[in-house]
């Protein structure tokens, strides 16, 4: 292993944004700086999950230094109604304004590895080329199947974009030295996109359970929503997106309007919010993005935790806010069809219902299933598979050391 490899990371999301991509390639980033790994990032301004930037930061080109670290951000085109082509326009004009800085800070630094980041696969192209002029490692972190998600959920249509949008993908994938996603469906996905076998590596995405962990006592999203003691909780906490099935929720709402000790939290930003807001019934009560420092005690304002996702969807994304879920150690509804990663995933630590039955949601929650010792038992045995200490040390051994085999590095 070489203990001071140089390593720069390409990709549209970074700290410090609070969820999703950013957030797990911003703690990766500050791991590798701790470990005393020259870090150099090309990124762009924190603009998710809400679209927009996020100040102090503008949407230009800039560089911020701390020590280890060199974090070069790039502007985009973007826009809060981020449907149909706009799927496109926004990754597509951070790949064309960051890609000559990838190319540069490549070929003038010379890391030892190249991590670019999917998503975007936009800019993997320039960065591969620039990897293979000094003779660099890479490695391609699919966090998420961004194009096979964007035409199963609609936001982009038509055979011949997709026919073009494949092709890209295949010819791009096959030159990564490793390909590293969260999920074994996604592992078996991108070999049949044509990965070989012993370039596929699982490394799930994380959490630290020293800072998500469960709380007692009184709860400040609870009081700030004026709820007593016996009101029956249940929690959504991330994007809201048209991945996440949020209309779902709303409608389980709906159907649970006549429970006056039940009330459903939507806690966050994105796209579909505005919408999911207006047509939400009086239950359903909403709460925004939270900073770190508060999401433990956000999470453990949930009697229950909800997981829904478009049926559609499944397979192509693991929630990134699941490790979350599971440390808060309250229990979750999570909406699944059998043999999908999630259901093979949480089964034994999650009730699992099927997805995009708003009905079987409500009746889920209604029920307010105990929370037996069993379960509880794996969900802690999730957190301990999912924690940093776990999982951090894997992706380190796999950026910097060529030689160790795929197998030591995999989470299940």
């Amino acid at each position: 292993m070489k203990p001071d490899a140089r390593i720069l990371i390409y990709g549209i999301n970074y700290a410090p944004e609070l969820i999703g991509v950013g957030k797990y390639t911003g703690e990766l980033g500050a791991y590798l700086v701790e470990q005393g790994h020259p870090l150099e990032v090309v990124t762009a301004a924190p603009h998710y999950p809400g679209w927009s930037i996020k100040p102090p930061f503008k949407n230009r080109y800039s560089v911020q230094h701390s020590p280890g670290l060199r974090v070069t951000r790039c502007p985009l085109v973007l826009n809060k109604n981020m449907r149909g082509i706009w799927r496109i326009i926004a990754p597509l004009t951070f790949a064309l304004a960051s890609a000559p800085v990838a190319i540069w800070r490549i070929l003038t630094t010379r890391p030892d590895t190249v991590i670019c980041v999917e998503p975007t696969l936009f800019g993997a192209p320039f960065a591969l080329v620039a990897a293979k002029m000094i003779g660099a490692r890479t490695i391609l972190h699919v966090q998420d199947l961004e194009i096979d998600a964007a035409f199963a959920v609609g936001h982009l249509t038509g055979g011949w974009l997709k026919s073009l949008a494949k092709l890209f993908e295949e010819h791009t994938l096959r030159h990564f030295d490793s390909v590293v996603t969260i999920s074994e469906q996604m592992r078996r996905r991108l070999r049949d996109k044509g990965v070989d076998e012993q370039r596929l590596v699982v490394i799930r995405n994380w959490v630290d359970p020293t800072k998500i962990k469960p709380m007692q006592g009184p709860n400040r999203f609870r009081n700030e929503l004026s709820l007593k003691n016996d009101v029956f909780v249940a929690l959504y906490a991330g994007n809201i997106g048209a991945k996440q099935g949020l209309h779902i929720v709303r409608d389980a709402a709906a159907l649970l309007k006549d429970e006056p000790n039940i009330v459903l939290i939507v806690a966050g930003e994105g796209p579909e919010r505005a919408k999911l807001m207006a047509g939400a019934p009086p239950n359903m009560r909403f709460l925004p993005l939270q900073p770190e420092a508060l999401l433990s005690e956000l999470l453990s304002a949930a009697d229950v935790h909800l997981l829904p996702q478009d049926s559609g969807a499944a397979d192509l994304v693991l929630p990134s806010k699941l490790g979350g879920m599971l440390a808060s150690g309250k229990p979750l509804i999570v909406q699944a069809a059998e043999g999908t990663e999630l259901h093979l995933f949480l089964n034994g630590a999650a009730t699992i219902i099927e997805a995009g039955d708003a009905r079987a949601l409500a009746d889920a929650i209604r029920a307010r299933l105990p929370d037996k010792p069993e379960i509880k038992k794996r969900r802690r045995a999730l957190v301990t598979e999912l924690s940093v200490a776990a999982i951090l040390p894997r992706f380190r051994s796999l950026i910097v050391n060529q030689s160790e085999p795929d197998g030591a590095v995999q989470a299940k």
